[in-house]
């Protein structure tokens, strides 16, 4: 076994900070729980920049300049309408909440600043606008939702508590803040597992599998003979960071040592007809994973878009995901659209058949919407027909884990530039993850024990439940 697979650990961040304690004063106002607690979320993340205005949030009445080509049409909730080139999701529209006013405005209107501000519910400060793409994750950062998660749920017998795929955002050494445990402690990071777009069904992690003549036993004796250099190095190194490495090594050996780590990843245990509804690309695959991991009792999976820069990054003049600086509607229509429309839809009514999207909150979002006006000055201007970025306002949306479906909350501007009715912020939307998974003791503690609060500021969206 290559010893670099032996540890399993995100490299970022320092153990040290606790969250929450038995002995906590209870809030004075407590929030009523959600009808249900979820037992798991799984949130889709559209890396590049979504268009709110092609998706779920069309302005058919707004200039043609605004409103582009597509059409909303009607889907199985009455009064939820989405884009035409979403068929398969508007079939599955009674079991989603479309929140259309997410205002997200940040300081540098850029990816980083919108990763960070939409995956940890906190704005982004200066060092996004003095340092740019040059403004990596940061130790001291606010934790990803999915982290606190992880945190606070009992650790799982057998996988990590947060699980990302296919892919970490974005490519190095330009690593998208926002996604890791940061001042929560490392041990708190999510498990990065890898997949490409060439071979869909194979998913690598650094620990799923023992090479070579490697055997349980094997490992177990190397297991006892590390506990016993770590005894005697712990007169020499800091009990800190020796606890740290303690963590990763057992959560590696856990994973290493149990079928169940192997087999939650192994989609050839899926039907054909399971994998050819869900599509045989990787972000449909990325889903049907999740779902076997919610399966198996993870209580966070995230999924990051990976997306295509051999086919579509001079077509849309982007890296191939969402960011379409160029040939915006056609690269929704002929490429984004149908390949996020069928494993999406394929998720939700997976979930809903086997009985278990009642505990599982499954959310969509990205780092921004798209600006209104059609027209990028790097695609060419109108010509190009592309759309700049926009954090000012985007669509988030929510289905399972006791939200109630077939419901739109909240509404933009005619032209979907800024939110007018009932604005939320990142932060209420990460609260409302947090209220739906029964977590409601924000309260923190960091290495003096001084405690602080996780989300100032922010209310959980209850009229959704």
């Amino acid at each position: 076994m290559q010893r670099r697979q032996f540890l399993v650990a995100s490299g970022l961040g320092f153990a040290g900070m606790r969250f929450g304690t038995p002995t906590a004063a209870a809030p004075q106002n407590p929030l009523p729980p959600a009808r249900k607690s979820a037992k798991s979320t799984i949130l889709f993340f559209l890396c590049g920049g979504a268009s709110h205005l092609d998706m779920w949030d069309l302005k058919p009445n707004a200039p043609s300049n605004y409103r582009g080509p597509f059409q909303p049409i009607e889907t199985s909730a009455p009064g939820v309408r989405l884009s035409e080139h979403l068929p398969l999701l508007a079939k599955q529209a009674h079991h989603l909440a479309l929140v259309n006013s997410v205002g997200a405005t940040v300081n540098t209107n850029d990816h980083h600043a919108g990763y960070y501000h939409n995956l940890t519910g906190h704005i982004p400060d200066q060092s996004f606008v003095t340092k740019g793409n040059n403004r990596t994750p940061e130790p001291d950062d606010w934790p990803f939702m999915g982290s606190v998660v992880a945190a606070r749920r009992p650790a799982h017998k057998n996988l990590p508590n947060a699980i990302t795929l296919p892919h970490m955002p974005s490519r190095a050494p330009y690593t998208r803040p926002g996604q890791f445990a940061a001042r929560l402690g490392v041990e708190h990071d999510p498990m990065y597992i890898q997949g490409t777009r060439e071979e869909p069904l194979k998913l690598r992690g650094p620990a799923l599998s023992l090479e070579g003549n490697i055997t349980p036993d094997r490992l177990t004796e190397r297991k006892s003979l590390l506990e016993q250099l770590d005894t005697a190095r712990r007169h020499f190194d800091g009990f800190a960071d020796i606890a740290t490495m303690n963590k990763q090594q057992e959560r590696a050996l856990t994973l290493l040592l149990s079928s169940q780590s192997t087999s939650a990843f192994d989609l050839h245990q899926e039907s054909p007809a399971t994998i050819e509804r869900y599509g045989k690309t990787i972000n449909g695959m990325s889903l049907l994973a999740a779902r076997r991991l919610v399966e198996a009792g993870v209580p966070f999976v995230t999924v990051f878009w990976k997306g295509d820069l051999n086919r579509l990054g001079k077509k849309c003049k982007s890296a191939g995901s969402w960011d379409t600086h160029g040939n915006n509607f056609q690269c929704l229509k002929e490429d984004l659209l149908p390949e996020f429309d069928r494993a999406y839809s394929a998720l939700i009514e997976d979930l809903a058949a086997r009985g278990m999207l009642d505990e599982t909150l499954v959310m969509v979002t990205s780092e921004m919407g798209r600006k209104p006006k059609i027209g990028d000055p790097r695609s060419g201007g109108t010509i190009g027909a592309g759309r700049d970025h926009w954090t000012h306002c985007l669509t988030d949306v929510l289905a399972g884990g006791g939200i109630k479906g077939g419901q739109t909350f909240g509404a933009s501007d005619r032209y979907g530039e800024y939110p007018l009715n009932s604005p939320v912020t990142p932060a209420d939307i990460t609260h409302t993850v947090y209220h739906a998974m029964g977590i409601h003791d924000l309260m923190a503690y960091d290495k003096l024990e001084r405690p602080y609060h996780l989300l100032d500021d922010s209310k959980p969206l209850t009229a959704l439940f």
